[in-house]
């Protein structure tokens, strides 16, 4: 024998040990098939990434917000919110609004 058929032999002689190939099998299942597999948890990584980005970006809005209302607190800041925001206007009184043409011919 050859040390190529001999190398092969017990590599064959290895893979077809019984509790080797219980070993494969079972690798195989609990990454592919298994309800708690490798895959599912890729999966449930992605979408706890993603609610945790939306989650920050909440918490981010969240503290803008807040700023927002401690400004409001004053009555003129208050008024200067709904004139910019909501074009509310005092009595007898005429708004204009005017933009700006930013697209370049």
């Amino acid at each position: 024998m050859t040390f190529k058929r001999l190398k092969a032999y017990k590599l064959v002689k290895f893979l077809t040990n019984k509790y080797v190939l219980i070993l494969i099998v079972f690798s195989i299942w609990m990454l592919f098939f298994d309800e708690n597999s490798y895959l599912v948890h890729r999966k449930f990584n992605a979408e706890i990434e993603k609610l945790e980005t939306r989650n920050s970006f909440f918490k981010h809005a969240i503290k803008k917000d807040k700023k927002t209302i401690t400004t409001l607190q004053d009555s003129l800041q208050l008024e200067k919110f709904a004139r910019e925001q909501y074009l509310m206007k005092k009595e007898n009184e005429d708004i204009y609004i005017i933009e700006f043409d930013t697209i370049k011919n």
